[in-house]
């Protein structure tokens, strides 16, 4: 066996990494290297040359010391890669922001705000704030194409069991235990390709008023869709859709090629990782934590790594 370079470590061959830690580390050594990335992706892609507009005309720029900005050489015009995008005005290094993107994009199961305040040594609320950005700003579903092709359709309830205090309650004034226990979960609303995409998102109720505008906004009719047996998804048939139902109250739960699995199995991953990761989750930052691993879920067949997704969104991102 040749011997291993132990000053230069490789990702071995039989690994399922695309970009390991060692990688990342040697292309974004410091928070120079970082900003260096954002202004070419963004600016100048030979590091140099970019549009300046009070020349009106292509110039040359340079870095200016000890500011996160670039300065044409002709008028000393300043352009700021960080402006506009989730970068701007924080004083966190870019280095720790890419590396939590990194972090973000190679884990399966997700990681939680107080970890990362663990590893980057920067505060709990500092911490949180980076990933709720990340969550909503560059894995938020806006722009996502329509689903197509044989669709899987449900909705699903998020949300713990009822604490003592709220049975204690329900008792004294004579609740009914059952609706108390529902009214306190979240709903989730989603849809799956068949080895595809998915969207999904949280709603205010499961009701036929609240589905159906989704269900039409998500899938392209004459799509062919699968759901269970549902009241709401009665009316499917006559928007435009080839309609299968599975009988899950008679206990179906494949009958052919008609189930709702693979929907199933993705609400069952989410609720699993939101209870080993984060162990519960409030209803107003839910719909962040579903655009992560709904992002997360579209896009694990794909050869491009996730982190480098990312990067590009940020880059992109001006508000």
């Amino acid at each position: 066996m040749a011997p291993v370079d132990r000053n230069r470590p490789k990702r071995g061959a039989g690994s399922e990494s695309t970009y390991s830690l060692m990688e990342f580390m040697r292309e974004f050594p410091d928070d120079e290297s970082c900003l260096d990335w954002l202004w070419r992706s963004s600016f100048a892609p030979d590091g140099h040359t970019t549009f300046c507009p009070k020349c009106g005309q292509d110039r040359r720029f340079s870095r200016v010391a000890d500011r996160p900005a670039y300065d044409c050489n002709h008028c000393g015009h300043h352009i700021h890669p960080t402006a506009g995008t989730i970068f701007h005005k924080s004083s966190t290094s870019l280095h720790l922001w890419f590396y939590a993107m990194y972090v973000m994009a190679s884990t399966r199961c997700g990681i939680s705000a107080k970890q990362l305040e663990r590893e980057l040594g920067v505060t709990y609320k500092t911490a949180w704030r980076m990933f709720n950005l990340i969550r909503n700003e560059l894995m938020a579903q806006d722009g996502e194409k329509p689903l197509s092709g044989e669709v899987e359709m449900d909705e699903t309830f998020v949300g713990g069991k009822p604490r003592e205090s709220l049975r204690r309650k329900a008792r004294t004034k004579g609740w009914n235990m059952q609706t108390a226990y529902w009214d306190r979960k979240a709903v989730v609303f989603g849809a799956v390709e068949r080895q595809g995409r998915i969207r999904a998102s949280v709603v205010p109720n499961s009701r036929a008023v609240t589905i159906l505008p989704l269900a039409r906004e998500y899938v392209l009719p004459p799509s062919l869709i699968y759901t269970d047996e549902y009241h709401a998804y009665k009316r499917l048939g006559r928007e435009g859709y080839t309609h299968r139902r599975i009988r899950h109250m008679a206990k179906v739960y494949v009958e052919g090629d008609t189930h709702t699995q693979t929907i199933d199995g993705f609400f069952g991953l989410f609720k699993n990782a939101v209870r080993g990761v984060h162990h519960g989750v409030s209803h107003k930052w839910l719909q962040g934590y579903l655009n992560e691993y709904v992002w997360r879920y579209n896009r694990r067949g794909e050869g491009n790594t996730m982190f480098r997704d990312l990067l590009a969104a940020a880059a992109l991102s001006r508000r």
